[in-house]
């Protein structure tokens, strides 16, 4: 083994994690300069490093920059025309206050796939501070159900931008990684949600906060029907994983018309899955419901911003994941772990569990950790053993959130809980989504 290329690259990840953490400087930016100074370290010259960042970065944004654009403006207009609460209304009042905090489970499930995390949160915890107010318990007892949905399935599913990122960056298949993120997310987020809120409430009591939500979260008089919110999340899912299952060796039995099978594939490809999602949503609940078609502009224009943020710094984890390519040291890591036997699930899971608790975002987290594993994939790696392998890395990132991750002081703010309180509640919330998560990762394994 090289083990000067390793402390290399050792060291340029130390580099990464002070410029982050020390420098402030953003991550977008930390990532290339470490990924340029690890390339002319490691003896390639100024010119090729230049063209790697450029290969990089094309070749990761190619499907990424879509697929989180198209997904960014499809939840905005969820979000703006009441979606959200119309979900979790229609849900409270199927399962009942009795089980309430397993209709806020559900409905944190199925929001944050097109709502982002921190929207999703303050646009569905004046839901929690009045089922707190009718039944007089915890505000944990609501409240851990609701975040332990929104986070697994932020993590896990696509088309959320961490998931999506890495699936490009490690190959895989988009319907694949759904696929799994749902067999894995929903006994996780049984075991994190109401199981763990019922314990915490009952040694954590909190009151709800008064609350006042700001102009950019006020809701329409009118709330769109559930069923029609339920519809129009599905479409995009159901049709990515109609493709997948097209493109798959179960079909290959059946006689399907060419025609039929290019035409599934078509519509099942992600681009088209989400342009049709999206135009659906800005007819449905736009203009049927008499937004302005300016303001459907303004909506899905302003939801790029954060979309934008998330698709740079996936195409800066490209460039690295490039660099270590070129360097050799991917190569030189994946014989070194096949010869010790070393699981590469395993590693994704650690690298990504490492990168979190040191720095706090899930994002950068996830990212790094894709741009550590893709070199090791050895040639043969089954398309289910690939998916898996993202879910890996999602469960890693979402390891124990402190106080380096906004979304601790989030949680901590909108409950009211003090320091001490979101550690014991919100951070062991999330260790239990990663370790359970881990756990149905490595079982399922054996056989995939």
């Amino acid at each position: 083994m090289d083990f000067q290329l390793v402390f290399t690259v050792l060291l340029g990840i130390g580099l990464l994690l002070f410029m982050i953490l020390k420098m402030k400087l953003p991550a977008f930016l930390s990532l290339l300069i470490v990924s340029i100074l690890v390339a002319l370290a490691s003896g390639i010259s100024p010119v090729d490093t230049m063209e790697l960042i450029k290969v990089g970065m094309g070749n990761t944004l190619g499907f990424v920059a879509v697929v989180i654009g198209l997904g960014a403006m499809f939840g905005a207009i969820l979000e703006y025309s009441g979606g959200a609460e119309a979900l979790a209304q229609s849900l409270l009042r199927t399962f009942g206050i009795k089980n309430s905090n397993y209709a806020l489970m559900l409905t944190g499930f199925f929001v944050a796939i097109p709502v982002f995390f921190d929207v999703a949160f303050i646009l569905l915890v004046p839901l929690v501070y009045a089922l707190q107010r009718k039944t007089g318990r915890s505000t944990l007892y609501y409240a851990i159900p609701l975040l332990a949905g929104l986070v697994i399935t932020h993590s896990f599913i696509p088309p959320t931008p961490g998931p999506v990122a890495v699936a490009d960056i490690l190959k895989a298949d988009l319907g694949l990684v759904i696929f799994f993120g749902f067999i894995v997310g929903i006994p996780t987020v049984l075991v994190a949600g109401p199981m763990f809120g019922k314990f915490i409430s009952k040694n954590i009591f909190v009151e709800a906060i008064e609350f006042t939500p700001s102009d950019e979260y006020q809701r329409p008089d009118k709330l769109p029907a559930a069923w029609m919110i339920f519809l129009i999340i599905g479409i995009p899912i159901f049709l990515i994983l109609l493709n997948t299952f097209v493109g798959s060796s179960l079909t290959q039995s059946l006689t399907i018309p060419n025609s039929l099978v290019s035409f599934l594939q078509f519509i099942g490809h992600p681009f088209s899955a989400l342009i049709i999602a999206n135009l659906i949503a800005w007819y449905v609940l736009g203009i049927m419901r008499k937004f302005s078609t300016d303001e459907l502009l303004r909506i899905t224009t302003n939801s790029l911003a954060p979309a934008g943020i998330i698709i740079l710094l996936t195409g800066a984890g490209g460039v690295f994941k490039e660099v270590l390519i070129a360097t050799g040291a991917g190569e030189m890591m994946a014989t070194y772990f096949a010869e010790h036997q070393v699981s590469i699930l395993f590693f994704a899971f650690l690298s990504a569990v490492v990168v979190r608790l040191l720095q706090g975002s899930a994002t950068v987290a996830m990212i790094t950790a894709a741009g550590l594993t893709a070199p090791l994939i050895p040639d043969g790696y089954s398309a289910s053993a690939l998916a898996l392998l993202v879910i890996a890395v999602a469960s890693g990132s979402s390891i124990f959130s402190h106080v380096n991750d906004s979304g601790f002081w989030l949680v901590s703010k909108y409950l009211g809980l003090s320091e001490k309180q979101t550690f014991k509640s919100w951070s062991v919330m999330t260790l239990l989504i990663s370790l359970v998560s881990f756990v149905l990762i490595y079982l399922l394994s054996f056989f995939v």
